[in-house]
């Protein structure tokens, strides 16, 4: 088969303005990035016609480093229900160079079930990454500056929380020095950077309603402590509405296209792992304006992003699917069934049985939420019949609806079973009203432990001094109210990335704590994990180049 790239290029694209025209968007409302990519401004959002749209949230079983086909999924569904003459429209994040230049190579979908332009998507795009990492830096700079001038008036920090970001894998940045040298140079001090799909501005463009919003948390965002302990906000250096004017056009969602022409909105990127793994609000009202039915997905596994979709954004958005599609694999359900990892492509029926019961977890997790789940099985070229099988008839036993997706080979022809099975179900037993994991009303410690137990299967959760320290302190400042996003490995529901099917009772670990007052909500650092990522061994770079006057290896 041809790799994504030569699949991407052989694709007919039709102008963004005959994208935006399919929509009912008026061509003076769009704003283009070359031929094939525009913004559209947030106004045109329909809060009544939104509300009408059918939404589904595509998400996974617990991944193996090369994924599960989330977004191939979520395109093949686009595509799928185009061909069998349904009005979708899909809702996605952004691509981070961090990934595709160390693992993935490109975060587009794949095969026939791509959204184009892929190279611009996964690469510059239209600037959206830029202008967040831009924005999170002046504050930096605006910050240290505001130390340094005003130092001799007795003003300082007696703790900064600022981290520095970059959209590339560094880890040699993630604890520095900054301020060496001359006294010109500033004061030194220990720094560090995550990577920018971490940032609370991501978190914040993602979550915003409008510029006005925009505004109104990036002045919120708690800096540090001064030396008389009192906290110290972007406010405070009266620089929110400079920070909101890097930020004007990234509010604004991209419209692509899929491989077959299907409308897609793309904007946003964190990552589920680290950060809340969805993409923005005013993208996906955006295609609840224009779309029958809405097609996104949540980062990772359901555990993450599935949970913080459901948890965060759809208790701010004041949104719910309509329906939740699981998206399992051989590869891993083998993985999670005690196969190892070298051998998960070859058939093992006893393996994929094994490994049914981290799916089951997963479904159960989803019927929690009050959500109706389908089961959509990623085909791969390999899988045999007889394992498919294997799923097909768990998934009845549960009562659960199956179907096979293979839009990957065929586009969307082979995801007219899975389209039409999709709005079926929503169409006889939709989900149910949303059931939060907790209350806004609970204690953040309290928020933490429901979804380590209830959603991890944690036994409980262990806090750090220092966790405990900072959590005190986030309730002191009134923070209590916010929902909480768990950082964690997205390899395992515990918080160790081999621990693979349903880890045995467990003990979660919170390390750290992280106030993301603009963002209004509250990240707990579990185990391990690191927001600036490193790069592998063999990064995807290495395969990245130029052949023949064209970008090669971003697949």
């Amino acid at each position: 088969m041809k790799s994504d790239i030569e699949i991407a290029r052989e694709a007919s694209m039709k102008p963004i303005k005959e994208i935006a025209d399919s929509l009912g968007i008026p061509e003076e409302m769009t704003e283009p990035y070359g031929k094939f990519i525009a913004k559209v401004p947030y106004s045109l959002i329909d809060e009544e016609k939104a509300s009408r749209s059918r939404l589904i949230l595509v998400t996974a079983i617990t991944p193996t480093k090369a994924g599960i086909g989330k977004t191939t999924v979520s395109v093949g569904l686009a595509l799928g229900m185009a061909k069998t003459g349904r009005k979708a429209v899909l809702a996605l994040r952004e691509p981070s160079l961090g990934p595709c230049f160390g693992m993935k190579g490109g975060a587009a979908g794949g095969g026939y079930a791509q959204v184009l332009p892929m190279e611009k998507i996964n690469l510059h795009f239209t600037g959206d990454f830029h202008a967040v990492t831009t924005a999170n830096n002046m504050i930096a700079a605006l910050l240290d500056n505001y130390i340094y001038q005003h130092q001799s008036e007795g003003f300082g920090m007696k703790q900064i929380l600022w981290k520095r970001v970059l959209d590339i894998n560094d880890r040699s940045l993630r604890h520095i020095v900054t301020g060496l040298g001359p006294h010109t140079n500033g004061l030194p001090q220990e720094a560090g950077f995550d990577i920018t799909p971490a940032s609370e501005i991501m978190a914040i463009l993602c979550l915003s309603r409008d510029l006005e919003d925009l505004e109104r948390r990036i002045n919120n965002i708690l800096l540090g402590y001064t030396l008389e302990n009192k906290p110290f906000h972007v406010r405070d250096m009266g620089v929110g509405s400079a920070i909101t004017v890097l930020l004007m056009d990234a509010l604004k969602p991209n419209l692509v296209q899929t491989t077959e022409n299907t409308p897609a909105f793309i904007h946003g990127g964190p990552f589920a792992n680290i950060a809340h793994g969805c993409n923005s609000i005013i993208a996906t009202k955006m295609a609840m304006t224009y779309g029958d039915y809405v097609i996104t997905e949540a980062g990772f596994a359901a555990d993450l992003g599935a949970e913080k979709f459901l948890d965060i954004k759809c208790r701010k958005a004041g949104i719910a699917p309509s329906l939740t599609i699981l998206v399992a694999t051989l590869q891993g359900l083998k993985m999670h069934g005690d196969v190892p990892v070298e051998e998960i492509k070859l058939p093992n029926p006893e393996g994929v049985v094994k490994g049914f019961a981290n799916m089951d977890k997963h479904i159960a997790n989803l019927k929690g939420f009050g959500q109706t789940v389908l089961v959509c099985f990623n085909k791969f070229a390999q899988d045999t019949e007889e394992e498919i099988s294997l799923v097909r008839e768990h998934c009845k036993e549960l009562g659960v609806p199956f179907a096979l997706n293979n839009a990957y080979c065929e586009g969307g022809e082979g995801a007219v079973e899975l389209a039409d099975l999709v709005a079926e179900t929503i169409d006889k037993c939709p989900s149910g009203p949303l059931q939060f994991t907790y209350s806004d009303e609970m204690g953040i410690a309290e928020k933490i432990s429901a979804v380590a137990t209830k959603i991890y299967g944690a036994s409980s959760v262990s806090f750090s001094p220092e966790a405990r320290k900072k959590i005190a302190k986030a309730e002191e400042l009134g923070y209590a109210s916010f929902p909480v996003c768990i950082a964690k490995t997205q390899y395992s529901f515990s918080q160790d990335p081999k621990a693979y099917g349903v880890p045995a009772p467990f003990v979660l670990d919170v390390k750290d704590f992280v106030i993301n007052s603009g963002a209004e909500m509250l990240v707990a650092i579990a185990g391990d994990i690191i927001r600036m990522p490193g790069l592998p061994k063999s990064p995807q770079a290495l395969r990245i180049g130029i052949k023949d006057g064209q970008i090669d290896g971003l697949s």
